[in-house]
């Protein structure tokens, strides 16, 4: 079948699709300047080839992904739930509480007094792959098995859902904002490097400055989804059978959860919770997904790929 780069119903659709996203974000906050990049890349893909048409319908899951993350703007958690600042603080003590003299702390206080110069290095470089690591996986995928693709791509986005139904019924403050604020709600506060900016003034660029700046919701911290990015790259890892590779994911996955405590981004009972979820959906999905009807679907969606 040759490949038809404009017809009516196309031109309609990414035009209704555009103009819905340009409205949509002007109504949640303000139209910026990757919403404007993500419509160009949109077109340029779609438009360009039939291969670059493909790989961005494949993609449009993470898209999607990012829409929603993006918008959550528009409604603050803490409007919708009584945010949580305190009790996750007090039950992180009282699991991992670390004993420094006559005082007991946090494992993220006691990281953010005895920190290495190394191990900010490291935790910097671990983190800042969080997202790219995830999306050069699932390149991988694309090319070489299309399945294990669409079915990584929709847990990556069925966790990433129910992420963040969990924020907005139980709001959690991150370590860094008792360290920062204590236990009382201020609202509008931005988002923050925390530990991080060691990692900044160590090769002198605020990359994660700038990352953090951009952050839709502050609130956020449980279940983590730091820790539950990493375990699904090396569940379809392991069902791909990477054999070596994995090591390395699985490296990259204990990184990740040991450089989100170190920085005091994220409590271990925040890690805890988004392993648990991540485990509950990639278990449920794998089941659901080899039904009939849903495994039809996967592959309908395979074809347009």
């Amino acid at each position: 079948m040759s490949f038809k780069r404009f017809t009516k119903k196309n031109i309609i659709t990414n035009i209704i699709l555009a103009i819905t996203y340009v409205l949509w974000n002007i109504f949640v906050g303000g139209l910026r300047s990757e919403h404007v990049f993500l419509i160009v890349l949109w077109f340029v893909m779609f438009y360009a080839t039939e291969k670059t048409r493909k790989f961005i319908l494949g993609f449009s899951i993470f898209i999607i992904y990012w829409i929603i993350y993006d918008s959550m703007r528009i409604l603050p958690n803490y409007k919708v739930s009584q945010a949580h600042i305190r009790q996750p603080y007090e039950y992180e003590k009282s699991l991992f509480g670390i004993a420094d003299g006559n005082t007991l702390l946090t494992p993220n206080e006691y990281f953010a007094l005895y920190h290495k110069p190394f191990l900010d290095l490291l935790s910097g470089l671990f983190y800042i792959n969080w997202v790219p690591v995830p999306l050069a996986f699932g390149v991988y995928l694309y090319f070489k098995d299309k399945y294990i693709f669409t079915k990584f791509s929709l847990v990556f986005l069925l966790v990433n859902i129910f992420g963040f139904i969990i924020y907005y019924i139980y709001p959690a403050a991150p370590p860094w904002y008792v360290q920062l604020y204590g236990f009382d709600l201020h609202i509008g506060v931005p988002g923050n490097r925390a530990g991080l900016a060691r990692f900044d003034n160590l090769i002198g660029i605020p990359v994660f400055k700038n990352i953090y700046n951009k952050n839709a919701n502050v609130l956020a911290a449980m279940p983590s989804l730091h820790a539950t990015y990493p375990l699904i790259v090396l569940f379809y890892g392991i069902k791909k059978g990477l054999k070596k590779i994995n090591i390395i994911f699985a490296i990259f996955m204990l990184g990740i959860w040991f450089s989100a405590v170190y920085s005091s981004h994220h409590y271990i009972i925040d890690l805890i919770a988004g392993v648990v979820l991540a485990l509950i959906v990639i278990l449920l999905f794998e089941k659901i997904s080899e039904k009939p009807f849903f495994n039809k679907k996967i592959q309908s969606f395979i074809k347009q790929i």
